[in-house]
């Protein structure tokens, strides 16, 4: 991975370095129940919450296991979500999609615009082949948004984490480079 923090730019969002002055907004929708509902975390109920998913951010960058955008609209500084790669697997050319938005962003299609993005430099500039994605199975509105960039559900894996007191079953999905050339002709 490169030392440079990458800066993504679609049509409509430019995909940035979280900094600790973002916080506010981070906290702003980290704290929503519905935006949280399958994050595998509790809402936010503190600045110094977000302040420490920010410190997270920051640690898988400096160790080079993962990289998190925070997506902010053109024009425009202040992050409404964030997107990006966790437990990169370098050896392997894998990693993990997550990602999460703003409520008052939604259906519109924000986060697929994003996501294109990510994957596009995932494949092309990290050189993953694979990258997947792990759902909870009532979260169809993600699953949704995955299927319509070409992502495969390979399966369920059973009480797969342990989140927020609940053993949480998940679907794995994947998507393969060449998948996602091929759609992209």
């Amino acid at each position: 991975m490169r030392d440079t923090f990458p800066i993504l730019k679609t049509e409509r969002l430019v995909l940035r370095k979280i900094e600790e002055s973002d916080a506010h907004s981070i906290m702003e929708y980290l704290s929503d129940e519905e935006v949280v509902q399958y994050y595998g975390l509790e809402p936010f109920e503190t600045i110094q919450d977000a302040l420490s998913e920010i410190a997270w951010y920051q640690k898988i960058w400096n160790e080079k296991t993962g990289v998190r955008w925070g997506i902010t609209r053109r024009g425009e500084n202040q992050v409404i979500g964030s997107c990006g790669f966790l437990n990169i697997a370098a050896q392997h050319f894998r990693a993990e999609i997550g990602y999460e938005l703003h409520r008052h962003y939604w259906g519109q299609g924000i986060a697929t615009e994003a996501i294109e993005a990510i994957l596009r430099f995932g494949f092309e500039q990290l050189k993953f082949q694979r990258i997947q994605a792990l759902i909870e199975p009532p979260n169809i509105p993600s699953q949704k948004l995955l299927e319509k960039q070409g992502f495969t559900q390979e399966g369920l894996l059973r009480n797969y984490e342990y989140t927020s007191g609940n053993f949480d079953d998940l679907y794995m999905y994947s998507l393969l480079k060449k998948e996602f050339i091929y759609m992209k002709k």
